[in-house]
């Protein structure tokens, strides 16, 4: 989870739940927040405007990074079909759509 995170910043915790099909707690968020590796990113502009995440400094130092541009290269993995920024919006946005545009 903190590899999309870091690769679809900022994200909701909402996003996240619907990549990887299933709930993402928040006490899941919370423990990344208090072992340093993520912040509050800017709240989301979708309905309800729900927080979004980022990594943090501490997140780069303690995986050997200078910037997230040292992460793998993001469309090589999308090639792949490991990641997709694009399928993640449609299922969000068929997920707000469904659920009467509602959001977490």
């Amino acid at each position: 989870m903190l590899a999309a995170i870091a690769y679809l910043q900022p994200v909701t915790r909402g996003e996240l739940s619907n990549m990887f099909g299933k709930e993402i707690s928040r006490d899941m968020i919370a423990g990344l927040r208090d072992a340093g590796f993520l912040s509050s990113g800017p709240r989301s502009p979708t309905h309800g405007a729900p927080y979004t995440y980022v990594t943090t400094r501490h997140f780069l130092s303690a995986f050997g990074l200078e910037t997230l541009r040292d992460l793998p290269d993001l469309e090589r993995l999308e090639d792949d079909g490991l990641l997709s920024r694009h399928s993640l919006v449609r299922e969000d946005l068929a997920k707000e759509v469904a659920d009467g545009g509602e959001q977490d």
